[in-house]
């Protein structure tokens, strides 16, 4: 494994034996492992190689006479690849000239061993990489004494004038490729006429902070100082700086006042902090940051090349507002769809594009590729988006309250659902605000349903019935929504009931709309009734609930549990645990990217008049709609999966605390997530033996330590005093920590994101955006005539317009 690899040994002769002139690697681990135990070892070693005596004196016969032995210089080639310059810029010839004379890069070898001589660092050893024959390969020769010891670090100076992307760095000595150390850089390299200060990178080997080699313990701390910051200023683009801030840039009230909104990360509206920036704040409202066109983030958290050409920032940055305007002329943005084979028409006939819009066809043409094709021979062109799989399968599939039932399990978003444990059902809301607490799903209502199978009170003691609960959480935002433009909103339940064949069965469905100063509380149960009348209610019900199961899915078990609460998590990471910290090299994988595709959501997608903003039911208050959610529900414990199904009375543990019994055996989410989640946990708890031999190893990490607090006191500042966070104070509550942020960022972000175009390309099947209250909720005659006679129509009409869905499938496109 490549943290394990060992720091490069080089080694002269004397007298046709080889002297190990560096501490070994033996000698190394065993320095690492046991301090004591190495520094006499390495005593023993030292006393070795400073006798060049013939064998027999050395074993005592004749007379023995001490030699100063002579140091014989080592050649030391480094061999660095970086990635070829793919742009023209100013001073291109300027770089192109400095490759020709040799001086690209400055390396500088720093030795893991203090001079014994004067008790601090070695003297570094510099040499310059020039360009070879191989594109973007460098190769600098360095004349090494031989009593410099193992190499811990290398310091690397850019020498051109715009940065480079080095994959990795060799270090042979000798010519003897199999004295190679390398160095996995995979990093931007500032230049430095943008800073002076070189960049450092270590040897893959981990090292906890105690065990670190004498001769870089300064650079570990001074490389961590400088990720940390001064907290001043506005961030440059090269720059790796990682600090805090709340989310104060969502807004932009300079460009219309309508698009202030509220902090998000104080008492009021608590949240995850996200990466400081230090742009300048707004002319009318001071707590607001000012925007811009393209959003800090530390520069190795950006998109690698691969990345950035399946999923560039510039598609969402300028793709998305451009294809909207070029879509325009073709959809009415208040238009619905007029029958359902118009929906099924855009992944079949697709939408004509214009022949004389070369521009808007250019432009679509390079945001979403895949949805536009040419009509046969001809030069026109169409939008066809792809059909999703579950369409594939079966037209009609959406439509059925089994498959309804089915989603909820194992669809787009299968971590809401939970046990039903008390009833009556009552809300927890103040009745003096919102109206009577008591639920419209009755017992009479449930018993009905269940076909006198079992009584309530029996489905709850055998664990029958389950319930999807966006009552309480969306209730008070009702007035609100309904006072913005073609939406409207209710406080949803629904309850199901688990059949003898172990599937999920839809009872009903309760809507409700609380009181205000003009009109009294609402509230009504929906059930699939035998008549043509009760059964379009029950469609119309479902689609309000798959309404706000969409919502809840896109902002908080996507968006805020996997995206803005990790990205805290890497912040830390960054700002302390070193890059040859174990914890840091098991978590950076799981990281990747997260911060670049955040700042791209602030920028577009989340922001005040963003695509979440415009084309999801919440509108404006979507981001505020989610803290609210942080605030009331988020637990760092319950993200750990078991934790997460026990809390939901999914699964139950069993008498020995370790082994789970699902509630609902055919629970793909679960019964494939905890396949996933042991072998993550397993996989640290083998990790984690590796590096620390006790509690107290653990407890005395004073950069896991560090990092542990500033994540509850600083990333989830507003939670920091909460009684459920884990201590680091064990093995096994590291391995449990670690194993919850691993699972967040694979598992559980897989479960909630890939599977997005596969289930929302179909929009009916998981509409953003409910445009029509429920015909019965006012009873009024012109509305009730018009149900009753075209219920279908009365169901597109409520679905998101053309407008509305084509901007949610190219978004889903594009993310998928």
């Amino acid at each position: 494994m490549s943290h394990l690899k060992q720091p490069l040994v080089l080694s002269a002769q004397c007298n046709n034996v080889a002297s190990p002139l560096f501490a070994t690697t033996a000698a190394a681990a065993a320095r690492s492992q046991h301090r004591q135990q190495g520094s006499s070892a390495s005593r023993r070693l030292r006393s070795h190689r400073i006798s060049c005596a013939p064998a027999d004196e050395a074993a005592g016969g004749g007379v023995s006479t001490s030699v100063t032995p002579k140091e014989w210089p080592l050649t030391v080639t480094a061999i660095v690849t970086a990635q070829a310059p793919n742009s023209v810029y100013v001073s291109r010839g300027f770089d192109d000239i400095q490759d020709l004379f040799g001086k690209t890069l400055l390396l500088e070898l720093v030795s893991s061993e203090l001079d014994p001589r004067t008790g601090r660092e070695r003297e570094t050893v510099k040499g310059f990489a020039h360009m070879t024959p191989t594109d973007g390969t460098y190769e600098a020769k360095m004349t090494v004494p031989a009593s410099f010891g193992p190499v811990g670090a290398v310091l690397m100076e850019n020498e051109h004038h715009r940065e480079m992307f080095i994959k990795d760095m060799k270090l042979i000595t000798g010519g003897d490729e199999s004295t190679a150390t390398t160095f996995d850089v995979s990093s931007w390299v500032h230049s430095k006429f943008d800073d002076p200060e070189p960049r450092v990178f270590f040897t893959l080997r981990s090292y906890l902070p105690s065990e670190t080699p004498p001769g870089i313990e300064a650079l570990r701390k001074k490389e961590l100082a400088t990720l940390r910051g001064d907290g001043q200023g506005e961030r440059k683009f090269h720059e790796r700086v990682y600090d805090y801030d709340t989310y104060n840039d969502l807004g932009d009230p300079d460009r219309n006042i309508d698009h202030k909104r509220p902090v998000l990360g104080s008492k009021e509206y608590p949240y995850p902090r996200r990466c400081r920036t230090g742009r300048p704040m707004t002319r009318l409202d001071p707590a607001t940051e000012k925007r811009s066109s393209q959003v800090y983030v530390p520069r190795d958290e950006q998109f690698s090349d691969v990345k950035g050409r399946t999923f560039s920032a510039t598609t969402l940055r300028s793709g998305l507002h451009a294809i909207l305007p070029a879509l325009a002329p073709l959809l009415n943005n208040s238009q619905s769809f007029s029958h359902f084979p118009a929906i099924d028409a855009l992944y079949s006939d697709g939408i004509p594009l214009p022949v004389d819009g070369a521009a808007s066809l250019n432009v679509i043409k390079d945001v979403i590729p895949r949805v536009v094709q040419m009509i046969g021979d001809t030069t026109e062109h169409v939008l066809r988006f792809e059909v999703p799989h579950m369409l594939e399968r079966d037209r009609f599939s959406w439509f059925t309250d089994e498959e309804f039932a089915r989603q909820t399990l194992a669809g787009l978003n299968p971590i809401c659902i939970r046990l039903l444990t008390e009833f009556p059902i009552v809300s927890k809301l103040d009745p003096a605000v919102y109206g009577p607490p008591e639920s419209a799903l009755t017992r009479e209502v449930l018993e009905k349903m269940m076909n006198g199978v079992m009584t309530v009170d029996g489905a709850l003691e055998s664990k029958r019935l389950f319930m999807l609960d966006y009552h309480d959480v969306f209730l008070p935002y009702v007035h609100k929504v309904r006072e913005l433009p073609e939406r409207t909103l209710y406080g949803s339940r629904t309850v199901f009931f688990l059949t003898d064949e172990g599937t999920l069965m839809p009872l009903a469905i309760e809507l409700a709309r609380p009181q205000s100063p003009t009109k009294p509380q609402w509230k009504r149960a929906f059930t699939s009734g035998n008549d043509a009348t009760e059964s379009w209610l029950w469609k119309l019900a479902k689609a309000h609930v798959l309404t706000h199961d969409t919502g809840y899915h896109q902002l908080v078990s996507h968006w805020l549990r996997t995206h803005a609460c990790v990205e805290p998590y890497i912040i830390a990471t960054n700002r302390q645990l070193s890059r040859m910290h174990p914890v840091y090299r098991l978590l950076h994988p799981h990281f990747r990217y997260t911060m670049e595709i955040n700042a791209l959501a602030r920028e577009a997608l989340i922001n005040a008049d963003g695509i979440i903003e415009d084309a999801f039911w919440p509108g404006k208050y979507s981001i505020e709609l989610s803290s609210v959610v942080y605030g009331a529900t988020w637990q760092f414990n319950t993200e750990a999966l078991p934790e997460d199904l026990v809390s939901r009375g999914l699964a139950m543990r069993r008498e020995d605390g370790d082994e789970l019994v699902l509630t609902i055996k055919d629970y793909p989410y679960a019964n494939d997530g905890l396949l996933i989640w042991n072998s993550i946990k397993q996989w640290g708890y083998d990790y984690v033996n590796v590096y620390y031999r006790s509690d107290e190893d653990v407890i005395g990490d004073e950069e896991l330590q560090a990092w542990w607090e500033e994540v509850r006191t600083k990333g989830h500042a507003d939670k920091k005093d909460e009684p459920w966070w884990p201590v680091c104070d064990s093995k096994d509550n590291l391995v449990q920590i670690l194993s919850v942020i691993m699972w967040v960022t694979s598992g559980h972000h897989a479960a909630v994101n890939f599977g997005q175009y596969h289930y929302a390309g179909y929009f009916p099947n998981r509409p953003t955006v409910v445009r029509k209250n429920i015909p019965v909720e006012e009873n009024q005659d012109d509305e009730m005539k018009k149900f009753m006679a075209k219920p279908e129509e009365v169901l597109l009409q409520s679905l998101p317009s053309q407008m509305q869905a084509i901007k949610v499938m190219a978004t889903l496109d594009i993310l998928s």
